[in-house]
């Protein structure tokens, strides 16, 4: 029977279509194992996390200044004639910011720790003297500002930093007794819970949740037993109770999130607008610029509630970009802390990122309606002078702790600074060097006198010794004496 050339066409073109999904699969799985083989690669030089912590840093911190911007546009023109005025002075707190990222970034580390007390009593005394009639200054409903002149500054934004620094110190110094519940509580919990009344004074609850947040990365971070944490969830429970029932909005706040159908006031006004503008943005956002939530229909929507103008004008996408980024500084901080052998560095460089990934998760909480409004900040993002240079203070850090994991010693010592630290004049990290131990006494074993003279082998004293211990157990003696006769052998 003869061969018909279409059928074979067909055959051929049919081969052909079967094929073709099968060598595009193979394409795209080739093209997925390069590109991870590539990002594997990358991330096992020896700078990979330094370079991580200033990508997110500058990232972070252009799109905070362009939201504020945006966010702050209508009210710094109602309030001040200039449309600028609010990010003119954000403009201005991110550049100081800048210049203490430099200097932190250029600091030794060992002064850093060497200094975490002091810095630990002077927040402690800036705490109280804020307390006091005409020192400090009372904004919306708290005492907690210093104000001189146009400047306004918050001493509980550095004193976040001294107690997770103070408190590093101190655990990572008493590493070896930490399975004692009296050296994991003192002296930190008496000095976190004289910081945690001097908030309620003022009251100031969004700051006393961080510092909570703080204590707690400390301490589990530091290998504290579980049912410590139980006990301090009740007392956290129990405090913030109190607060909650001593002041009227922080009740309002409570009633509007469990019931906010028969709730009413403006926390659940922020709430509902801030949902709408959320709704508002959809998948890619009206355009920056062009949202509707910042002409006064959303109160504070340039500090607590910046992340609503995002998803309004930025849509999803920007949501999504933000929630990245504090995911790559989650990743940034504890793979510094993994990396690193010194247990100050692992433990403050963990606490800092659980802190500032756990307030934003907070305030994206409080925006989408998960969560209560407690008035914390988007670090980096929300407008807030003092919030802005002590978070870039703590990124500072960060990238000082990334510039001394070992292998980046080694790379920076021996290869130089490389393009980034020419360019912000770096100087080479010093390599961790442990303390040295200090010998436990057995029990039962009377410790040495002061004054004896260390005994070394060989040494007449060592001789004389030895005869002692002779006359007094021959067997032992001649045991000893055979002992050493093989290992001379050996080693011959």
């Amino acid at each position: 029977m003869p061969r018909n050339p279409e059928n074979d066409t067909a055959t051929a073109t049919g081969t052909a279509t079967a094929k073709k999904p099968r060598s595009i699969r193979r394409e795209r799985q080739g093209r997925a194992s390069s590109m991870r083989g590539a990002l594997t690669a990358w991330l096992s030089r020896p700078l990979a996390s330094f370079h991580l912590i200033l990508a997110v840093f500058g990232l972070l911190t252009a799109l905070g200044l362009i939201m504020v911007l945006s966010a702050s546009s209508v009210e710094s023109y109602s309030k001040e004639g200039s449309s600028y005025s609010v990010f003119v002075k954000q403009l201005a707190y991110t550049v100081v910011g800048l210049v203490l990222f430099w200097l932190i970034l250029r600091m030794p580390l060992r002064i850093i720790r060497r200094m975490t007390l002091v810095f630990m009593g002077i927040s402690v005394l800036l705490l109280v003297l804020v307390l006091l009639p005409g020192v400090g200054a009372k904004l919306n409903g708290a005492q907690s500002w210093f104000k001189i002149g146009p400047v306004s500054f918050q001493p509980v934004e550095p004193a976040k930093i001294a107690l997770a620094l103070w408190g590093g110190h101190v655990l990572a110094t008493k590493r070896a007794l930490l399975h004692q519940w009296r050296h994991i509580l003192v002296p930190v919990m008496p000095a976190a819970l004289l910081m945690f009344a001097l908030l309620m004074l003022q009251p100031d609850l969004g700051s006393t949740v961080t510092l909570v947040i703080i204590v707690l990365a400390l301490l589990w971070f530091a290998g504290a037993p579980m049912r410590l944490f139980g006990v301090l969830a009740l007392g956290a429970a129990t405090g913030f109770g109190v607060l909650a029932v001593t002041a009227g909005y922080r009740l309002d706040r409570l009633t509007s999130f469990f019931d906010p159908e028969n709730a009413s006031g403006d926390s659940v006004y922020q709430a509902s607008q801030a949902l709408y503008a959320l709704a508002d943005g959809g998948l890619f956002g009206v355009g920056l610029g062009q949202g509707s939530a910042k002409w006064r229909y959303l109160p504070n929507v340039h500090n607590d509630f910046i992340f609503a103008v995002i998803g309004e004008e930025l849509g999803m996408v920007g949501c999504l970009l933000v929630l990245t980024l504090f995911g790559l500084l989650a990743y940034s901080g504890l793979r510094i802390a993994m990396r690193n052998t010194d247990p100050w560095i692992r433990l403050v460089s963990a606490t800092f990122t659980v802190w500032l990934v756990a307030q934003a998760a907070i305030n994206m909480g409080y925006v989408v309606g998960l969560l209560p409004v407690t008035g914390l900040q988007l670090p980096l993002i929300s407008s807030g002078g003092t919030s802005q240079v002590m978070t870039m203070v703590v990124f500072g850090l960060l990238a000082n702790f990334a510039r001394h994991e070992p292998e980046a010693v080694a790379a920076l010592r021996s290869l130089g600074p490389g393009r980034v630290g020419r360019l912000l004049r770096l100087p080479a990290p010093e390599p961790y060097r442990p303390p040295a131990r200090r010998r436990t006494a057995r029990a039962g074993v009377p410790p040495k006198p002061a004054g004896r003279p260390a005994v070394h082998r060989g040494s007449a004293a060592q001789q004389l010794d030895d005869r002692r211990r002779t006359r007094r157990n021959p067997a032992a003696a001649e045991s000893r004496r055979r002992g050493n006769w093989r290992q001379s052998q050996d080693y011959r």
